[in-house]
């Protein structure tokens, strides 16, 4: 395969012949807000990776998973998400969207978008992959489809390991309706005492200690066969209400609102509020209930009451009610059936494991891309290698989120206790990793690591980390500037990019920035990392409007941009003004996308796309063509912010940027395959929907493989595999 570097830089950034633009309905382009909304334009990027459910491409196991990672994502959407819109809404705002609606008008607008997801949701795992899943030999039955033998073993495996960790909560004068946890699946059962009519009311939560689905044959037939948990749990209920009559059973599954409000300000101790934050949530308001097909009336109404939902709150999930349990199916060994196995390529610079890595960093920056090249031979070795060197005095890292067996955190443990001064940023308020991250807190003080939470009002959002070392010279700096957390296992699943230097104007701004989270550091210069809140929005800004100028004066503008989301109104309103000047502009964004596209007169010159597959797109590049003939010699730059509000105004995140040529080769390389990608890609319209794109019949190369396969193409090829 042609490697798309220096022979193609002198490319501009347009769609190859064979791709033809966006043509949006011509309702699209009539007078409409200037921006999208945010939430629905989430559950349009939500429906892509429905898509890849959908995809006949995409290989059956792998299917699967993407209809649990769909469902996983809907539940922290309605956490998060909706549930600060009901808050607004019982709070009586009134307030409007910038696309001019408010709360309650969104709500009713995503259960519009949802509902119809949700029955492509379930035609899909009823109609393709269930039956795809039976012909390969796995089996995901109901009760009245196992035999004998495999109801006996079902039933053996109740009693001796389930009925134990069930407890049935009853409600009547002495006992009241039990607390009901967020996302777990539970069976309400209507009940009477045999003696006398009145309906009762229990709770049955189905453990998710265990297995969700419950293997009922044994290993030596052969085959994968499953009952759900829940339907046996169901099928056996006598044993937990013996003599009573069970007059009806519902499964069901309550969301949380996980927007807790607080105020950060008025906080003494930013750990002592992050955990009354987390106790909060666990009994926060409940915004959406889940039942199956055909729910009963009874039971339904009680929990309707008892958790004081609207009828808009309560989502019939028309077959299985809980899909991100289909992780475990997809983990099945079945190689054949999914992806082929990707092994991480180590970088060229750093294949020698016994040079030292200190010097290979001395010799030039070195650019390392995820999960294309290897995490750990690349940022994990930095980190522990500094860890390990008698010749490290210091070492500076931020932790958002990382993993639950961390080598980072060992290593800088290991580093304390050698005596070296090390200084830890742990973001204590990374949604749904506060707990993990407050025990490490906890682990890294005991051992003498000074821990830091950050600055109050702000998320430590920025993937950096600054080693001091003495050399013969003196002291030197080295530097890593990701895209990515510090994460080992999303290292092979997310797409990510690291910066290692020692270059001293890059490493003596990251020690002004640590200053600025560890002390009361007021600096507002930096000679070449961009930083939020100070500058980063501004220098944006600036050259988004550099790039309007040169258009107007007859020179090479461009803008390419590759980021999660985009939101931002002053930075959507700069790329509306570039446009008009005459700037073109490509936008690769994974995720929502406010800004609309393609309008005459507004935004005719900026096209946004997404890439959706294997791997989550989560690296940041930013290119400013800056009026050079050759767009190498434009300005590259990568880091840890997308263009959202939140991210330039309410988080501390690093951008840095890009120098050296053969790097920029590299960064070159990654746009202009996504540029050609046409088996992943998805063009967006004006109106927010989103079209995939198809590859010719007869296609080959890396825009029929998609940019994923392409890329892992490249590194083996740049690795010599």
């Amino acid at each position: 395969m042609d490697q798309p570097a220096a022979s193609t830089a002198g490319e501009r950034l347009e769609a190859p012949p064979d791709v033809a633009p966006a043509a949006p309905p011509a309702a699209a382009l009539e007078a409409g807000p200037r921006y999208l909304n945010r939430e629905l334009q989430w559950l349009e990027f939500n429906r892509r990776v429905l898509h890849e459910a959908l995809d006949e491409r995409t290989p059956l196991m792998e299917r699967v998973r993407f209809l649990s990672i769909y469902n996983s994502n809907l539940d922290e959407f309605f956490m998060k998400r909706v549930g600060g819109l009901c808050r607004q809404r019982a709070a009586g705002l009134l307030s409007r969207t910038a696309d001019g609606r408010t709360p309650q008008e969104q709500l009713q607008a995503i259960r519009r978008a949802v509902e119809p997801q949700l029955v492509k949701l379930a035609e899909c795992f009823q109609q393709v992959l269930h039956p795809a899943l039976a012909e390969n030999g796995v089996h995901l039955l109901e009760w009245n489809q196992l035999a004998d033998a495999e109801r006996q073993r079902a039933r053996a495996y109740f009693r001796a390991n389930v009925f134990p960790v069930l407890t049935p909560l009853a409600v009547d004068p002495g006992h009241p309706f039990p607390f009901i946890s967020n996302l777990t699946t539970s069976l309400g059962v209507m009940l009477r005492h045999p003696d006398r009519e009145e309906k009762l009311f229990a709770r049955v939560k189905v453990p998710d200690v265990l297995p969700a689905w419950v293997r009922v044959n044994a290993a030596e037939d052969g085959g994968h066969r499953f009952l759900r948990l829940a339907d046996l749990i169901r099928h056996n209920l006598q044993d937990l209400f013996p003599n009573m009559v069970l007059l009806g059973v519902m499964p069901f599954r309550v969301t949380r609102n996980a927007d807790v409000e607080h105020d950060e300000d008025d906080a003494e101790d930013l750990l002592e509020m992050v955990e009354e934050e987390l106790r909060q949530r666990r009994f926060a308001r409940a915004v959406r209930l889940e039942h199956g097909p055909h729910p009963h009336p009874w039971i339904l109404k009680v929990l309707v009451d008892q958790l004081e939902l609207a009828d808009d709150d309560v989502y019939e999930m028309p077959v299985e009610l809980d899909y991100t349990s289909l992780g475990q199916i997809a983990d099945l060994n079945l190689p054949a059936l999914k992806y082929r196995p990707h092994v991480p390529a180590v970088p060229p610079l750093l294949g020698d494991e016994d040079l030292d890595l200190f010097s290979t960093i001395r010799n030039g920056d070195v650019l390392v891309h995820m999960p294309y090249e290897s995490f750990n031979a690349s940022v994990e070795r930095f980190i522990l290698a500094a860890a390990d060197d008698p010749k490290v005095l210091a070492i500076k890292m931020t932790v958002y989120r990382t993993g639950e067996n961390s080598p980072f955190i060992h290593a800088l443990v290991r580093a304390a206790q050698s005596g070296k001064q090390v200084v830890c940023l742990v973001e204590l308020k990374a949604r749904f990793d506060e707990e993990r991250n407050i025990y490490w807190a906890h682990q890294l003080e005991k051992v003498g690591v000074h821990v830091v939470y950050g600055v109050v009002g702000l998320k430590t959002h920025n993937k950096t980390a600054l080693v001091v070392r003495q050399e013969p010279e003196g002291l030197r700096l080295y530097a890593h500037i990701g895209t990515g957390n510090y994460n080992s296992t999303t290292a092979r699943l997310y797409t990510d990019l690291g910066l290692l230097t020692c270059r001293p104007e890059i490493t003596e701004d990251l020690v002004e920035v640590f200053h600025f989270l560890t002390g009361r550091s007021l600096k507002r210069e930096y000679r070449k990392l961009l930083v939020a809140p100070v500058t980063m929005r501004d220098r944006f800004l600036e050259m988004i409007r550099r790039e309007a100028a040169h258009a107007r004066d007859g020179r090479p503008a461009q803008i390419y941009a590759k980021m999660n989301q985009l939101e931002d109104g002053p930075v959507i309103e700069a790329l509306y003004e570039a446009s008009q000047a005459g700037v073109n502009i490509d936008l690769v964004v994974r995720g929502f996308c406010c800004l609309r596209p393609g309008v005459p007169g507004m935004s005719e010159r900026i096209r946004v796309s997404s890439v959706i597959g294997r791997f989550l797109e989560h690296s940041r590049i930013y290119f400013f063509r800056n009026g050079a003939e050759d767009p190498l010699d434009g300005d590259f730059f990568i880091g840890s912010a997308d263009w959202m509000y939140r991210n330039l105004s309410s988080r501390v995140e690093v951008v840095a940027p890009i120098e050296g040529r053969a790097l920029r080769e590299r960064l070159w390389e990654i746009l202009q395959v996504m540029r050609r990608d046409q088996r992943q890609a998805w063009d967006m319209h004006p109106d927010g929907t989103y079209v995939q794109r198809t590859p010719p019949h007869d296609s080959e190369g890396p825009e029929a493989a998609g940019t994923h396969q392409a890329l892992i193409n490249l590194a083996r090829k740049r690795a010599g595999l």
